[in-house]
């Protein structure tokens, strides 16, 4: 079996410290770099909230297009759901 030790007990601590500090110096360094001089901020109105201003233009959001669903009628070719 094996024993905890001082320096086995605190090694896991000391990893996943260095790992969160590793990660939050990443994050802000990408948000540093993102080259976004204006953030935008965000205004409500008539109860909705809109975002002014910012780096992201319409044309850079993806927008699936809309296909009209198919419609069943109420009577189904089922015939055991017909009752």
């Amino acid at each position: 079996m094996t024993r905890l030790t001082p320096m086995n007990s605190a090694f896991p601590l000391v990893t996943g410290i260095v790992t969160a500090t590793a990660l939050s110096g990443a994050a802000v360094l990408a948000v540093l770099q993102s080259g976004c001089d204006e953030p935008g901020s965000y205004h409500s109105h008539d109860g909705v909230v809109e975002l002014i201003g910012g780096c992201l233009q319409p044309g850079d959001l993806p927008v699936s297009p809309r296909h009209p669903t198919e419609s069943r009628p109420l009577g189904s070719s089922d015939p055991s759901l017909e009752r």
